[in-house]
């Protein structure tokens, strides 16, 4: 029986005991947690304007493999090129025509998670949409904002954190790996055009062109709701079928629950610290070591390890330490939540026409881990 079958307290209860076993996991948590802290250093050393982005890219990044890592962060830095620059040509010209916004957000959104599902380099393809999507609404809701300069920092930030990883993982590679190499990984699945793919993917369209509809209500965190719509859209396609509800949905409660519990973790360091950088810091080491730990482990929950680790990034990691909050926690689990509400109808509306169709029998895409 694998561990994904069996009670979930009995799953909690083997993390629990597994926690601090000496083996290839274990080093991997220590690698993350070490590339998050470099990526910190490194964000404010080039005066990056959020660091804990940075401090993400340090943590999503990292692979069991120097060649791994290296690669994921080229993707990543890429991807977020290409959607940076997307933003700063088309942004000008569609702001303030509702119609134009709809159309950027939901071609963008919608062509970028398609490839995110079916192309060799999906996680590349993931980094356009999400990177645009972010630029938009964000300049969308705060007119004042300087899309050229803010895109500039965005990929400050993702070269920071990728710097940090890759001589992480390079120092680790050629040390402790040695001794403990990781998994291997399965490649990526690759598909030619997929029918159910873009059907998927054009659901995610409808779902991200609502959300410059209600930026005209003043609803917060609308870019955040646009990375939750992306994330949690990016399925194994084998796992679609005739409807994406219940992964998706599955999806999304992993990914509240991650949040709102990496947040109270957050929450009790930051009231009961004082705003103590050493403990801060010390916080974030520990917290992300649990919250890969959870995402290593097979079990049901895993995608929620990683929801974990990010809200404790966002709350610990401040942009100067002088100054914490708990307020990032709070708009993220927003961000979320909206998203959820604006997704769940379009999926609801599918499932409940859709003919009945079985899943497709292709193997699962390893793309699937969402930001």
């Amino acid at each position: 029986m694998s561990i994904d079958q069996l009670p979930l307290r009995d799953q909690v209860k083997r993390e629990l005991r597994n926690l601090f076993a000496l083996d290839a996991r274990l080093v991997d948590e220590l690698e993350c947690s070490l590339s998050v802290l470099l990526a910190i250093l490194f964000a404010h050393a080039l005066g990056a304007a959020n660091v804990s982005w940075a401090a993400y890219s340090g943590y999503m990044v990292m692979r069991g493999h120097v060649a791994e890592s290296a690669l994921r962060g080229v993707l990543r830095i890429l991807g977020t090129c290409v959607g940076a620059g997307l933003a700063v040509a088309l942004a000008p010209l569609v702001l303030g025509d509702l119609m134009g916004e709809i159309l950027a957000s939901a071609s963008v959104g919608g062509t970028s998670l398609y490839a995110a599902l079916t192309a060799r380099r999906a996680y590349a393809w993931l980094f356009v949409g999400l990177t645009f999507e972010m630029i938009l609404l964000d300049k969308i809701q705060h007119p004042d904002l300087a899309v050229t300069a803010f895109a500039l920092t965005r990929v400050i930030e993702v070269v920071a954190g990728t710097s940090a990883c890759v001589i992480v993982s390079a120092l680790s590679t050629l040390t402790v790996r040695r001794r403990w190499p990781g998994p291997a990984r399965a490649a990526a699945a690759q598909f030619g055009w997929h029918p159910d793919a873009a059907r998927h993917a054009a659901q995610g369209a409808v779902a991200l062109a609502a959300l410059p509809c209600l930026a005209i209500f003043g609803l917060p965190e609308l870019a955040q709701s646009s990375i939750t719509i992306m994330a949690v859209m990016l399925v194994p396609v084998a796992s679609v079928g005739h409807s994406g509800l219940v992964p998706v949905s599955r999806r999304l409660v992993y990914r509240m629950l991650g949040c709102v519990t990496g947040g109270l973790f957050a929450a009790l360091i930051l009231f009961t610290s004082g705003g103590n950088a050493v403990i801060l810091i010390l916080s974030t080491f520990v917290g992300v070591i649990v919250g890969r730990h959870i995402e290593n482990g097979g079990t049901a929950f895993a995608y929620s390890g990683t929801q974990f680790v990010l809200a404790i990034l966002v709350v610990l990691v401040p942009d100067s330490y002088a100054h914490t909050r708990i307020d990032p926690a709070l708009e993220r689990l927003a961000g979320i939540l909206m998203g959820l509400v604006v997704l769940e109808p379009v999926l609801l509306a599918w499932h409940l026409v859709a003919p009945g169709r079985r899943p497709s029998p292709e193997r699962a895409s390893s793309t699937s881990e969402g930001e």
